[in-house]
């Protein structure tokens, strides 16, 4: 048999065929007299079995374990931990859907900002109003970062310390305020007056147990310039100022 004859009897392509023989996996063929290769009924059977094997799964590493013909792991022990791994897939494919179902289910649907945990929609539906200010939404996608590049257990106590902050309306009137603050400096120098005023309000807004570490970040840290670039400078002045306050609130409490 040609190659392409091979490849169609087994139910594979010819690529497939010249990477089995790549990887080792296929013996090569003698060649004819004319140089084409010349399958047998043995690399057809060889080629049946690699085509089942990768079928139920198996990477080709696996595949080549199985059809050693001495060291390796045997077929039973393979499919094995195949099955467990495919178990574990179900398992983490069943959080997946329920994480999924519990977005689209949520009172309000999902945030602009996209696919978040369930909590933070929550919050996020809760104080949809206040993106009404650009200083707002900015932060709500900040938020939205933090919780996709944070550790599980960071990522609980956070949200679970925005919540509280925002736990009763006048709580969220005082965002508001904050963010008006912050709006109103989209074009101001940072040594503009009200910048004081912005700072003590948005420290004000942060609640004790966010960011454990808030104000004491050193200025090199470079999620938090990044997060500085992206503001008009008055506005990162206000948020350096607000990290300080609530340092000198931290350092004051340990002194206690």
């Amino acid at each position: 048999m040609r190659i392409g004859e091979i490849a169609a009897v087994v139910g594979v392509t010819t690529r497939a065929v010249r990477h089995y023989h790549h990887q080792g996996l296929l013996p090569e063929p003698e060649r004819r007299a004319n140089g084409y290769r010349e399958y047998t009924l043995r690399h057809a059977v060889v080629l049946a079995r690699i085509r089942r094997l990768t079928e139920l799964g198996l990477g080709l590493a696996e595949v080549r374990d199985v059809l050693a013909d001495d060291a390796g792991k045997d077929l039973a022990e393979v499919l094995t931990e195949l099955d467990a791994d495919l178990a574990r897939q179900e398992e983490a494919i069943r959080e997946r859907r329920g994480r999924l179902r519990a977005l689209l289910e949520a009172e309000g649907g999902l945030p602009k900002e996209g696919p978040v945990s369930p909590e933070l929609a929550a919050l996020f539906a809760g104080t949809a109003h206040l993106t009404d200010s650009p200083m707002a939404a900015k932060d709500r996608e900040i938020i939205a970062f933090l919780e996709t590049s944070m550790p599980p257990g960071a990522r609980e106590r956070m949200v679970a310390s925005i919540g509280e902050a925002l736990g009763s309306p006048e709580a969220v009137a005082r965002a508001g305020e904050a963010y008006a603050l912050l709006d109103a400096l989209a074009d101001a120098r940072p040594d503009d007056p009200r910048v004081e005023e912005a700072a003590r309000a948005l420290a004000g807004c942060i609640p004790p147990g966010l960011f454990p570490e808030a104000g004491e970040v050193g200025e090199d840290d470079g999620v938090l310039r990044a997060f500085y670039d992206d503001l008009a400078p008055a506005q990162a002045e206000v948020i350096r100022r607000a990290l300080r306050i609530l340092a000198g609130q931290r350092r004051a409490e340990r002194r206690r």
